[in-house]
Protein backbone atom coordinates (compact mmCIF):
# COMPACT_ATOMS: atom_id res chain seq x y z
CA UNK A 1 0.00 0.00 0.00
CA UNK A 2 1.36 3.13 -1.04
CA UNK A 3 1.65 5.71 1.39
CA UNK A 4 0.44 9.27 1.07
CA UNK A 5 2.62 12.29 1.79
CA UNK A 6 2.02 15.55 3.10
CA UNK A 7 2.72 18.69 1.44
CA UNK A 8 3.19 22.26 2.59
CA UNK A 9 -0.49 23.93 2.42
CA UNK A 10 0.65 27.61 1.98
CA UNK A 11 -1.97 30.42 2.33
CA UNK A 12 -5.38 28.51 2.74
CA UNK A 13 -7.10 28.15 5.50
CA UNK A 14 -6.41 25.72 7.25
CA UNK A 15 -7.35 23.33 10.34
CA UNK A 16 -5.08 21.35 12.68
CA UNK A 17 -6.52 17.57 14.05
CA UNK A 18 -4.47 16.71 17.14
CA UNK A 19 -4.58 12.44 17.12
CA UNK A 20 -3.47 11.44 20.40
CA UNK A 21 -4.17 7.85 19.97
CA UNK A 22 -3.67 7.53 16.07
CA UNK A 23 -7.56 6.20 15.47
CA UNK A 24 -9.23 9.22 14.76
CA UNK A 25 -7.68 10.29 11.16
CA UNK A 26 -11.03 8.56 9.55
CA UNK A 27 -13.30 10.87 12.16
CA UNK A 28 -11.16 14.14 10.78
CA UNK A 29 -11.54 13.23 7.36
CA UNK A 30 -15.13 13.15 7.30
CA UNK A 31 -15.06 15.93 9.36
CA UNK A 32 -13.47 18.32 7.34
CA UNK A 33 -14.98 16.69 3.82
CA UNK A 34 -16.57 19.88 1.90
CA UNK A 35 -15.81 22.63 4.38
CA UNK A 36 -12.86 24.61 2.47
CA UNK A 37 -10.68 23.63 5.11
CA UNK A 38 -6.76 22.43 4.00
CA UNK A 39 -6.35 19.75 6.54
CA UNK A 40 -3.94 19.02 8.86
CA UNK A 41 -4.43 15.26 9.96
CA UNK A 42 -0.38 14.30 11.74
CA UNK A 43 -0.74 17.21 14.28
CA UNK A 44 1.89 16.54 17.93
CA UNK A 45 4.01 18.82 19.60
CA UNK A 46 7.23 16.58 21.48
CA UNK A 47 5.44 17.37 24.86
CA UNK A 48 2.56 15.60 23.84
CA UNK A 49 4.81 12.52 21.98
CA UNK A 50 6.80 12.35 25.39
CA UNK A 51 3.50 12.22 27.17
CA UNK A 52 1.80 9.73 24.91
CA UNK A 53 5.31 7.50 24.29
CA UNK A 54 4.71 8.19 20.58
CA UNK A 55 7.23 8.93 17.82
CA UNK A 56 7.17 11.22 15.45
CA UNK A 57 6.95 8.33 12.68
CA UNK A 58 4.57 6.56 14.89
CA UNK A 59 2.05 9.93 14.37
CA UNK A 60 2.93 10.18 10.71
CA UNK A 61 2.43 6.87 9.91
CA UNK A 62 -1.11 6.54 11.83
CA UNK A 63 -2.67 9.31 9.65
CA UNK A 64 -0.67 8.25 6.49
CA UNK A 65 -2.43 4.54 6.81
CA UNK A 66 -5.80 5.70 7.51
CA UNK A 67 -5.48 8.09 4.55
CA UNK A 68 -4.34 6.15 2.50
CA UNK A 69 -7.32 3.09 3.60
CA UNK A 70 -10.03 5.94 2.76
CA UNK A 71 -8.15 6.51 -0.89
CA UNK A 72 -7.73 10.33 -0.02
CA UNK A 73 -5.94 12.16 -2.59
CA UNK A 74 -6.08 15.74 -1.69
CA UNK A 75 -3.25 17.84 -0.21
CA UNK A 76 -3.23 17.52 3.27
CA UNK A 77 -0.43 18.63 5.75
CA UNK A 78 1.73 17.12 9.17
CA UNK A 79 2.35 19.76 11.87
CA UNK A 80 5.54 18.85 13.81
CA UNK A 81 4.31 21.06 16.71
CA UNK A 82 5.79 23.55 19.46
CA UNK A 83 9.57 22.55 18.94
CA UNK A 84 11.86 24.56 21.09
CA UNK A 85 14.88 22.82 19.96
CA UNK A 86 16.94 22.27 16.50
CA UNK A 87 17.50 18.70 17.65
CA UNK A 88 13.07 18.66 18.26
CA UNK A 89 13.51 19.63 14.19
CA UNK A 90 15.94 16.84 13.15
CA UNK A 91 13.60 14.08 14.59
CA UNK A 92 10.40 15.49 12.93
CA UNK A 93 11.61 15.97 9.64
CA UNK A 94 13.09 12.92 9.34
CA UNK A 95 9.72 11.34 9.80
CA UNK A 96 8.57 13.64 7.07
CA UNK A 97 7.10 16.32 8.51
CA UNK A 98 6.48 19.63 6.43
CA UNK A 99 4.84 21.98 8.98
CA UNK A 100 7.42 23.09 11.94
CA UNK A 101 5.67 25.68 14.38
CA UNK A 102 8.73 26.82 16.27
CA UNK A 103 7.86 27.66 19.83
CA UNK A 104 10.48 30.47 21.64
CA UNK A 105 8.66 30.60 24.91
CA UNK A 106 11.61 29.79 26.81
CA UNK A 107 13.25 33.37 25.46
CA UNK A 108 10.11 35.60 26.21
CA UNK A 109 10.76 37.98 28.72
CA UNK A 110 7.07 37.95 30.82
CA UNK A 111 8.65 40.43 33.12
CA UNK A 112 8.62 43.42 30.57
CA UNK A 113 5.37 44.09 30.94
CA UNK A 114 5.78 45.38 34.96
CA UNK A 115 9.02 46.98 34.08
CA UNK A 116 9.77 50.79 34.79
CA UNK A 117 11.62 53.15 32.78
CA UNK A 118 15.05 52.65 33.67
CA UNK A 119 14.60 49.08 33.87
CA UNK A 120 13.29 48.35 30.66
CA UNK A 121 16.47 50.41 29.44
CA UNK A 122 18.81 48.42 31.01
CA UNK A 123 17.17 45.27 29.91
CA UNK A 124 17.53 46.81 26.52
CA UNK A 125 21.21 47.63 27.22
CA UNK A 126 21.84 44.09 27.84
CA UNK A 127 20.24 43.21 24.65
CA UNK A 128 22.62 45.43 23.05
CA UNK A 129 25.44 44.18 25.08
CA UNK A 130 24.88 40.32 23.63
CA UNK A 131 24.73 41.61 20.39
CA UNK A 132 21.14 40.19 19.55
CA UNK A 133 20.30 42.63 16.89
CA UNK A 134 23.73 42.00 15.43
CA UNK A 135 25.13 45.14 13.66
CA UNK A 136 21.66 46.71 12.94
CA UNK A 137 20.26 50.02 13.70
CA UNK A 138 17.32 48.66 15.48
CA UNK A 139 15.74 51.89 17.06
CA UNK A 140 15.92 53.76 13.62
CA UNK A 141 13.70 51.02 11.93
CA UNK A 142 10.52 51.48 14.58
CA UNK A 143 10.99 54.55 16.32
CA UNK A 144 9.76 57.91 14.12
CA UNK A 145 7.89 55.89 11.68
CA UNK A 146 4.01 55.26 10.88
CA UNK A 147 3.17 52.02 9.73
CA UNK A 148 0.36 51.55 7.61
CA UNK A 149 -1.73 48.78 8.04
CA UNK A 150 -4.84 49.77 5.41
CA UNK A 151 -8.21 50.41 6.23
CA UNK A 152 -7.10 53.74 8.10
CA UNK A 153 -5.30 51.92 10.55
CA UNK A 154 -1.69 52.84 11.21
CA UNK A 155 0.84 52.19 14.08
CA UNK A 156 3.52 54.01 15.76
CA UNK A 157 5.96 53.07 18.22
CA UNK A 158 7.13 55.15 21.13
CA UNK A 159 10.17 54.58 22.53
CA UNK A 160 8.62 52.56 25.52
CA UNK A 161 6.21 51.34 23.39
CA UNK A 162 9.44 49.92 21.57
CA UNK A 163 11.56 48.89 24.17
CA UNK A 164 9.01 46.69 26.14
CA UNK A 165 8.47 45.24 22.89
CA UNK A 166 11.91 44.37 22.53
CA UNK A 167 12.95 43.15 25.73
CA UNK A 168 9.55 41.09 25.72
CA UNK A 169 10.65 39.21 22.51
CA UNK A 170 13.81 40.25 21.38
CA UNK A 171 15.57 36.81 22.14
CA UNK A 172 12.42 35.28 20.95
CA UNK A 173 12.62 36.57 17.50
CA UNK A 174 16.79 35.65 17.69
CA UNK A 175 15.61 31.98 18.67
CA UNK A 176 12.89 31.88 15.88
CA UNK A 177 15.86 32.94 13.88
CA UNK A 178 17.75 29.84 14.60
CA UNK A 179 14.76 27.41 14.34
CA UNK A 180 14.51 29.04 11.17
CA UNK A 181 17.85 27.99 10.04
CA UNK A 182 17.55 24.89 11.25
CA UNK A 183 14.38 23.87 9.44
CA UNK A 184 15.72 24.84 6.68
CA UNK A 185 18.89 22.84 6.29
CA UNK A 186 16.77 19.65 7.33
CA UNK A 187 14.06 20.07 4.77
CA UNK A 188 17.05 19.33 3.01
CA UNK A 189 15.63 21.78 -0.21
CA UNK A 190 12.14 19.68 -0.21
CA UNK A 191 9.28 21.95 0.56
CA UNK A 192 8.35 23.15 4.17
CA UNK A 193 6.58 26.44 6.10
CA UNK A 194 6.91 27.56 9.60
CA UNK A 195 4.82 28.88 12.08
CA UNK A 196 5.74 30.54 14.98
CA UNK A 197 3.67 30.38 18.43
CA UNK A 198 3.65 33.25 20.74
CA UNK A 199 0.50 32.53 22.66
CA UNK A 200 2.35 30.69 25.81
CA UNK A 201 2.71 33.96 27.40
CA UNK A 202 1.29 35.64 30.70
CA UNK A 203 0.00 38.27 28.83
CA UNK A 204 -1.98 38.96 25.62
CA UNK A 205 0.26 40.14 22.76
CA UNK A 206 0.07 43.68 22.37
CA UNK A 207 -0.84 44.70 18.50
CA UNK A 208 2.50 46.87 18.55
CA UNK A 209 4.51 43.56 20.06
CA UNK A 210 2.95 41.26 17.21
CA UNK A 211 4.05 44.45 14.28
CA UNK A 212 7.36 44.10 16.36
CA UNK A 213 7.84 40.23 16.05
CA UNK A 214 5.90 40.10 12.41
CA UNK A 215 8.77 42.72 11.08
CA UNK A 216 11.56 40.82 13.29
CA UNK A 217 10.85 37.20 11.34
CA UNK A 218 10.84 39.64 8.03
CA UNK A 219 14.16 41.49 8.99
CA UNK A 220 15.74 38.25 10.22
CA UNK A 221 15.30 36.09 7.31
CA UNK A 222 12.86 33.46 8.79
CA UNK A 223 11.87 31.70 5.62
CA UNK A 224 7.98 30.77 4.89
CA UNK A 225 6.74 31.58 7.56
CA UNK A 226 2.84 30.91 6.72
CA UNK A 227 1.36 31.45 10.66
CA UNK A 228 2.04 33.15 13.51
CA UNK A 229 -0.09 32.50 17.26
CA UNK A 230 -0.57 35.38 19.12
CA UNK A 231 -1.91 35.01 22.40
CA UNK A 232 -5.87 36.76 22.49
CA UNK A 233 -7.25 38.76 24.88
CA UNK A 234 -9.88 36.94 27.12
CA UNK A 235 -9.70 33.31 27.70
CA UNK A 236 -8.43 30.39 25.80
CA UNK A 237 -8.09 27.51 28.33
CA UNK A 238 -7.99 23.83 27.41
CA UNK A 239 -10.99 21.94 26.38
CA UNK A 240 -14.19 24.56 27.01
CA UNK A 241 -15.60 27.81 24.99
CA UNK A 242 -13.93 31.21 25.27
CA UNK A 243 -14.61 33.11 27.92
CA UNK A 244 -14.53 37.02 27.35
CA UNK A 245 -15.96 39.88 25.73
CA UNK A 246 -16.40 38.93 22.09
CA UNK A 247 -16.49 42.65 20.68
CA UNK A 248 -13.37 43.37 22.16
CA UNK A 249 -12.12 40.04 21.21
CA UNK A 250 -12.90 40.98 17.74
CA UNK A 251 -11.84 44.12 17.67
CA UNK A 252 -8.02 43.22 18.56
CA UNK A 253 -8.30 40.46 16.13
CA UNK A 254 -9.16 42.89 13.27
CA UNK A 255 -5.54 44.46 14.36
CA UNK A 256 -3.94 41.17 14.50
CA UNK A 257 -5.31 40.17 10.68
CA UNK A 258 -3.73 43.46 9.42
CA UNK A 259 -0.77 43.07 10.85
CA UNK A 260 -0.48 39.44 9.87
CA UNK A 261 -1.35 41.16 5.93
CA UNK A 262 1.34 44.14 6.71
CA UNK A 263 4.36 42.10 7.94
CA UNK A 264 3.65 38.85 5.58
CA UNK A 265 0.73 37.96 4.59
CA UNK A 266 1.00 35.16 6.78
CA UNK A 267 -2.18 33.02 8.69
CA UNK A 268 -3.41 34.14 11.99
CA UNK A 269 -2.99 30.76 14.07
CA UNK A 270 -5.21 30.49 17.08
CA UNK A 271 -4.15 27.97 19.43
CA UNK A 272 -6.25 25.79 21.91
CA UNK A 273 -8.63 26.24 19.19
CA UNK A 274 -10.62 23.20 20.46
CA UNK A 275 -14.38 24.02 21.47
CA UNK A 276 -14.20 28.33 21.30
CA UNK A 277 -17.38 28.01 19.51
CA UNK A 278 -18.77 31.58 21.10
CA UNK A 279 -15.54 33.30 19.17
CA UNK A 280 -15.59 30.82 15.75
CA UNK A 281 -18.25 33.02 14.06
CA UNK A 282 -15.85 36.27 14.43
CA UNK A 283 -12.94 34.14 14.07
CA UNK A 284 -14.28 32.70 10.58
CA UNK A 285 -14.94 36.65 9.32
CA UNK A 286 -12.17 38.39 10.19
CA UNK A 287 -9.85 36.22 9.42
CA UNK A 288 -11.11 34.84 6.00
CA UNK A 289 -8.06 32.41 4.15
CA UNK A 290 -5.52 34.29 6.60
CA UNK A 291 -6.79 31.80 9.53
CA UNK A 292 -5.30 28.54 10.81
CA UNK A 293 -7.34 26.68 13.86
CA UNK A 294 -4.80 24.29 16.17
CA UNK A 295 -7.28 21.60 18.11
CA UNK A 296 -5.76 18.25 19.91
CA UNK A 297 -7.41 17.46 23.44
CA UNK A 298 -10.74 17.51 21.73
CA UNK A 299 -10.88 14.76 20.12
CA UNK A 300 -9.12 12.88 23.27
CA UNK A 301 -12.06 13.88 25.31
CA UNK A 302 -14.53 12.58 22.02
CA UNK A 303 -12.02 9.05 22.36
CA UNK A 304 -12.89 8.67 25.97
CA UNK A 305 -16.84 9.30 24.89
CA UNK A 306 -16.85 6.10 23.25
CA UNK A 307 -14.99 4.46 26.42
CA UNK A 308 -17.56 5.87 28.46
CA UNK A 309 -21.22 4.99 26.66
CA UNK A 310 -19.56 1.36 25.63
CA UNK A 311 -18.02 0.43 28.88
CA UNK A 312 -19.24 2.59 31.63
CA UNK A 313 -16.88 0.76 34.43
CA UNK A 314 -13.48 1.36 32.03
CA UNK A 315 -14.38 4.87 31.80
CA UNK A 316 -15.31 5.13 35.94
CA UNK A 317 -12.31 3.56 36.60
CA UNK A 318 -10.08 5.66 33.96
CA UNK A 319 -12.03 9.07 35.29
CA UNK A 320 -11.37 8.58 39.36
CA UNK A 321 -7.42 7.69 38.17
CA UNK A 322 -7.81 10.73 36.43
CA UNK A 323 -9.06 12.33 39.70
CA UNK A 324 -6.18 11.43 41.98
CA UNK A 325 -3.59 13.11 39.31
CA UNK A 326 -5.43 16.34 38.47
CA UNK A 327 -3.18 18.31 41.07
CA UNK A 328 0.31 17.35 39.78
CA UNK A 329 -1.06 17.20 36.00
CA UNK A 330 -2.92 20.31 35.85
CA UNK A 331 0.54 22.05 36.88
CA UNK A 332 1.65 22.92 33.27
CA UNK A 333 -1.72 23.83 32.17
CA UNK A 334 -3.52 27.76 31.90
CA UNK A 335 -7.30 26.50 33.21
CA UNK A 336 -9.70 28.10 35.77
CA UNK A 337 -10.62 24.41 37.07
CA UNK A 338 -9.54 23.98 41.24
CA UNK A 339 -8.92 20.59 43.10
CA UNK A 340 -12.15 21.57 45.56
CA UNK A 341 -14.57 21.72 42.29
CA UNK A 342 -12.58 17.72 41.37
CA UNK A 343 -13.05 16.81 44.74
CA UNK A 344 -16.81 17.26 44.23
CA UNK A 345 -17.48 16.13 40.81
CA UNK A 346 -19.42 12.89 41.36
CA UNK A 347 -18.43 9.55 40.23
CA UNK A 348 -19.34 8.24 36.86
CA UNK A 349 -21.62 5.54 36.89
CA UNK A 350 -23.55 5.71 33.44
CA UNK A 351 -24.80 7.83 30.90
CA UNK A 352 -26.95 10.29 32.96
CA UNK A 353 -23.17 11.34 34.30
CA UNK A 354 -21.97 11.90 30.82
CA UNK A 355 -22.68 15.63 30.82
CA UNK A 356 -21.14 16.34 34.05
CA UNK A 357 -17.72 14.65 32.86
CA UNK A 358 -17.10 15.24 29.03
CA UNK A 359 -20.08 18.37 28.52
CA UNK A 360 -18.62 20.69 31.46
CA UNK A 361 -16.10 22.48 32.47
CA UNK A 362 -14.86 21.12 35.57
CA UNK A 363 -15.07 16.84 34.27
CA UNK A 364 -13.88 18.06 30.15
CA UNK A 365 -10.67 20.04 31.89
CA UNK A 366 -9.84 16.72 34.43
CA UNK A 367 -9.50 15.14 31.35
CA UNK A 368 -7.45 16.88 29.51
CA UNK A 369 -4.78 17.57 31.45
CA UNK A 370 -4.30 14.41 33.01
CA UNK A 371 -4.34 12.81 29.42
CA UNK A 372 -0.64 11.66 29.51
CA UNK A 373 -0.81 9.79 32.94
CA UNK A 374 -3.91 8.27 32.30
CA UNK A 375 -2.42 6.94 28.66
CA UNK A 376 1.12 6.19 30.13
CA UNK A 377 0.94 5.24 33.50
CA UNK A 378 -2.67 4.37 34.52
CA UNK A 379 -3.64 0.95 34.71
CA UNK A 380 -7.30 -0.86 35.87
CA UNK A 381 -7.29 -2.78 39.26
CA UNK A 382 -6.53 -5.45 37.50
CA UNK A 383 -3.44 -3.88 36.31
CA UNK A 384 -4.29 -3.89 32.70
CA UNK A 385 -3.12 -0.47 31.35
CA UNK A 386 -6.07 1.80 30.11
CA UNK A 387 -4.19 2.67 27.01
CA UNK A 388 -4.31 -0.78 25.66
CA UNK A 389 -8.64 -0.77 26.86
CA UNK A 390 -8.67 2.41 25.02
CA UNK A 391 -7.55 1.63 21.86
CA UNK A 392 -9.34 -2.31 21.57
CA UNK A 393 -12.46 -0.01 22.91
CA UNK A 394 -12.20 2.24 20.07
CA UNK A 395 -11.08 -0.35 17.57
CA UNK A 396 -14.15 -2.36 18.04
CA UNK A 397 -16.10 0.49 17.89
CA UNK A 398 -14.75 1.91 14.99
CA UNK A 399 -17.92 3.52 13.45
CA UNK A 400 -19.40 4.72 16.71
CA UNK A 401 -15.90 7.05 17.51
CA UNK A 402 -15.95 8.04 13.55
CA UNK A 403 -19.75 9.27 14.07
CA UNK A 404 -18.77 11.25 17.49
CA UNK A 405 -15.55 12.77 15.96
CA UNK A 406 -16.93 13.93 12.78
CA UNK A 407 -19.93 15.52 14.39
CA UNK A 408 -18.21 17.47 17.01
CA UNK A 409 -15.09 18.71 14.78
CA UNK A 410 -17.86 19.58 12.47
CA UNK A 411 -19.45 21.85 14.57
CA UNK A 412 -15.90 23.64 14.73
CA UNK A 413 -15.61 23.91 10.86
CA UNK A 414 -19.51 24.99 11.04
CA UNK A 415 -19.40 27.43 13.01
CA UNK A 416 -15.65 28.80 11.48
CA UNK A 417 -17.24 29.35 7.85
CA UNK A 418 -20.85 30.87 9.53
CA UNK A 419 -18.84 34.18 9.92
Amino acid sequence: MQLPVPVPLGLKKSFGFGDRLGLATPGHLEAVRGTGFAPIFAQQSIREMTRTQRTPADVMRAAQEALASAGHAEPWGADADHLKTPEDVERTAAAGFCFFTIDPSAHVNNGADAMSGPELAAAVAELDKDRVFGERAWRQEYLGRTFDLGTGMGLRFGEEDLYRAVVKYGRATEHAAVMGRAIAAAAGGGGFEIEVSVDETDSPTRPLEHLFFGLELRARGVPNVVSLAPRFIGEFEKGIDYRGDLVAFEAALRQHVAIARYCGPYKISVHSGSDKFAAYPAVGRVCGDLLHVKTAGTSYLEALRVVARVAPAVFGEIAEYCRGRFAVDRQSYHISTTEAEIAGLGPYRGKADEPAWLDERVGRQLLHVTFGSALTLGADARGRRFKDAILELLTENAGLHRELLAGHLGRHLTLLNAG
